[in-house]
């Protein structure tokens, strides 16, 4: 869970995407605390996290779509993000990658993958 966070490239399952939704609100939640102490440098603290941390969310909002099939632009549909929590994703292998639920190529006493082949 949460490889590669800032990537948008892959997909991740439901539950890394509703933790990652919680992390987002309680890190903007504590940064929107600090610009309540009046003497302006709370505000600016907020605007540095504040880019890493929609980076991150719009990653990771990417990746799930890619799991139901999508691109990551139907993401600025109102909702479809709240969608996304509830949406189950693609079974098989689509255009983004394999599933995550259960992946292709799992590491078998660490030489070789499920189908035989080993590992390069």
């Amino acid at each position: 869970m949460f490889k590669r966070p800032f990537s948008f490239d892959g997909r991740i399952r439901r539950m890394e995407y509703g933790i990652s939704f919680i992390i987002y609100m309680v890190v903007y939640f504590f940064t929107a605390l600090l610009t309540t102490t009046g003497d302006g440098t709370g505000a600016l603290i907020m605007v540095v996290l504040w880019i890493p941390l929609v980076w991150f969310l719009i990653a990771q909002g990417t990746k799930r779509c890619h799991d139901v099939g999508r691109n990551g632009w139907w993401q600025i549909i109102p909702f479809y993000g709240l969608a996304l929590l509830f949406i189950d994703g693609d079974r098989e292998r689509n255009e983004y990658g394999s599933n995550p639920k259960f992946p292709e190529d799992v590491d078998v006493l660490g030489s070789e993958t499920l189908d035989g082949h080993l590992k390069s």
